[in-house]
């Protein structure tokens, strides 16, 4: 069989099953990724463990969502995970340094390897030809402690590009239009991989754009081959030696298939509030704009950043426009500046920011009351932003500057001359930032320093015989991971202490489910199709099991937030018959007699039974492997392996 580039790496990392005989399979990691919104939890976790240093390759903690420190919170939790990197032996890149995506891609990614992160947009890093897939922390603190990644086999499906760009389109408009073409649910359970000749047209850091937002369509993850832009860009950043050639089998197979004509491709912008919502710019030209936001996890490169700052020379943004650049890392600063950059970005007007996450994540950088903010950002959920009513447009960064210079939303072809881009030979960076692991007898006398925002991680107790609840809420389709637990300045610095961040569960959807979910006799969520879509943030299933929410029945789930349920004891249930979504209220009452035997017994049909308006039976799937259906019974997936590393004193 000719085999794509990314069965071929997954084959090479299997421990346990195979491609063609197992509903899953165990893979080898060798590198993980945590940042410090979802870090705090993996390492508790991994430390619940009890190992003394972590078994990867490599291992990298990152600071870049929570970097305002508007009380102790954010910085008692830094020096947190600095002690915990210094204690198991992992890199530790502080704040400011940038975001994990960026960063890891220009110091530690290397084509072939497979990388774990804390985050869903770790796929960034298939832009050098790796196996990055985002995942919660509890899943990262297994694999720093060297147990396998579980996953579905995934299908493939293979993107051919052809042509190449044309001036003021880039890479962003790609994956703009596979959003269009696939929406946020068409790559669940799928591996993106783009090929053709296209691919040599696009250099890592464009790839990296595209692979990035492959978390919007859902996807597992994305995947570029390793060629001759890869070797570009490590020997650009100092570390060829680590490149390697990796592609597909000529002829390779996939399981679907799709062409991009890039040429074909006009600047596209997705209209609020999903990243799916995709039309071409020069159809809602005119759109006033007060905010335009450039960088982030996405579009953070260097020449992201000058297309910018050249569309810019001797000009000044709209007075109308607080144009704000977030550059990916310290590093793109830093060239961006021996270019000429920050001072063209100066004398414009714009308002350049630490390198960090900040105004993806919510963390300051809130637009205007209804207004239009238009930003390179890779998700434009309703009030992510930070503003209730916000109106969110996610573009390339030429279109984002467009709207800058304009004032309203503007086709950037009307620039005029596309820029000339140079990149350096050899970019300036800093290794000295990003601290280094102690030797392994220097890490036994450090101390891990515990600020007083952290809690002991709750119990979890296992699955009881019988369940019966009320339904608490009924979502609709699409309802993400922003909806269940929000992100922004007020909830992210609780993320580790569950009983003060659970307080905040579903508050966008319905402000008193915290409440009711306490005062409830057993609780159930009823959700619509792509349910969990979004962020890997384990607490948005953590904070439901801690307020004692035990099941979840859904049309469908987001691949992610399936596993974190699973992982802390919540049964994903789905509709046998999806019109049956339609007769469910809130405040009905649903009983799943002898549950617990059902899961032992290795049922996938279950007949639980709907006291509604009237009673009648609910048939419900439960699609769960061996491993899934042990861990539900447990109670959670951490109450399983700390029996396994439990050694009697």
């Amino acid at each position: 069989m000719h085999k794509s580039l990314a069965r071929k790496i997954l084959e090479s990392h299997i421990v346990s099953g195979s491609w063609n005989e197992s509903p899953e399979i165990g893979i080898k990691i060798d590198q993980t990724l945590t940042q410090d919104a979802t870090g705090t939890l993996a390492y508790l976790e991994f430390e619940a463990l009890g190992i003394d240093s972590v078994k990867t390759e490599l291992s990298a903690s990152y600071v870049d969502h929570n970097l305002l420190q508007t009380d102790f919170k954010n910085a008692d939790d830094h020096r947190f995970l600095m002690s915990c990197a210094m204690k198991y032996g992992v890199y530790f890149s502080p704040p400011g340094n940038g975001v994990s995506h960026p960063v890891h891609m220009e110091r530690f990614g290397v084509p072939g390897k497979t990388l774990l992160g804390s985050d869903s947009h770790t796929s960034t890093a298939g832009a050098l030809g790796m196996i990055a897939i985002g995942a919660g922390g509890l899943d990262v603190g297994l694999a720093m402690a060297g147990e396998p990644f579980f996953l579905k086999v995934p299908k493939i499906m293979g993107v051919k590009l052809t042509k190449k760009l044309k001036p003021w389109v880039s890479a962003k408009d790609v994956i703009l239009e596979m959003l269009r073409r696939h929406t946020v649910k068409g790559g669940v359970g799928k591996i993106i991989e783009y090929w053709g000749p296209g691919v040599n047209t696009l250099s890592a850091t464009d790839r990296a754009t595209i692979a990035n937002m492959g978390a919007e369509l859902g996807a597992t993850t994305s995947i570029f081959p390793s060629d001759e832009m890869t070797r570009d860009f490590l020997e650009r950043q100092g570390r060829v030696h680590q490149w390697i050639p990796l592609e597909a089998d000529p002829n390779a197979e996939y399981d679907e298939n799709d062409e991009i004509d890039l040429s074909a491709i006009e600047p596209l912008i997705a209209c609020p509030s999903s990243p799916d919502n995709v039309v071409k710019v020069k159809d809602i030209e005119g759109t006033p704009v007060g905010q335009v936001i450039i960088g982030s996890s996405v579009n953070f490169s260097f020449r992201d950043m000058m297309v910018v700052c050249k569309a810019l020379k001797g000009k000044v943004a709209h007075p109308s426009v607080s144009l704000e650049i977030n550059p990916g890392s310290r590093e793109v600063l830093e060239n961006i500046e021996k270019a000429g950059g920050t001072l063209i970005l100066n004398h414009a007007g714009a308002r350049v920011q630490q390198s960090g996450c900040l105004g993806c994540i919510g963390m300051g950088q809130a637009p205007p009351t209804k207004t239009a903010s238009v930003r390179t950002f890779p998700r434009n959920f309703k009030g992510r932003s930070g503003t209730e009513d916000d109106f969110i447009y996610l573009s390339s960064p030429e279109t984002a500057v467009a709207a800058a210079i304009f004032g309203s939303i503007t086709d950037p072809r009307k620039l005029g001359t596309y820029p000339k881009i140079t990149e350096p030979k050899k970019y300036i960076y800093n290794d000295s930032i990003i601290l280094k692991p102690l030797p392994v007898e220097e890490r036994k006398k450090v101390t891990i320093v515990r600020g007083p925002n952290i809690a002991p991680f709750p119990a979890l107790e296992p699955l009881p015989e019988s369940y019966e609840g009320e339904v608490l809420l009924k979502a609709e389709d699409n309802i993400s991971t922003d909806h269940i637990m929000p992100a922004g300045n007020e909830v992210l610095p609780l993320r580790s202490n569950i009983p003060l961040i659970s307080e905040h569960t579903f508050e966008r959807v319905d402000k008193t489910f915290s409440s009711r979910a306490k005062q409830a006799q057993g609780a159930i969520v009823v959700g619509g199709e792509n349910y969990g879509q979004g962020s890997s943030r384990e607490h948005a299933a953590l904070a439901p099991r801690y307020l004692g929410v035990r099941v979840k029945i859904a049309k469908g789930f987001a691949r992610i937030h399936r596993t974190n349920l699973i992982n802390f004891g919540i049964i994903p249930l789905t509709f046998k018959n999806p019109s049956d979504y339609s007769i469910i209220e809130q405040g009905d009452r649903i009983s799943l007699p002898d549950i617990r035997k059902a899961i032992e017994n290795g049922a996938e049909e279950f007949e639980a039974i709907l006291k509604g308006r009237e009673e009648r039976k609910l048939p419900l799937k439960i699609i769960l492997s061996k491993r899934e259906r042990d861990c539900i019974l447990e109670g959670s997936l951490l109450n399983i392996i700390k029996k396994k590393f439990y050694r009697p004193k």
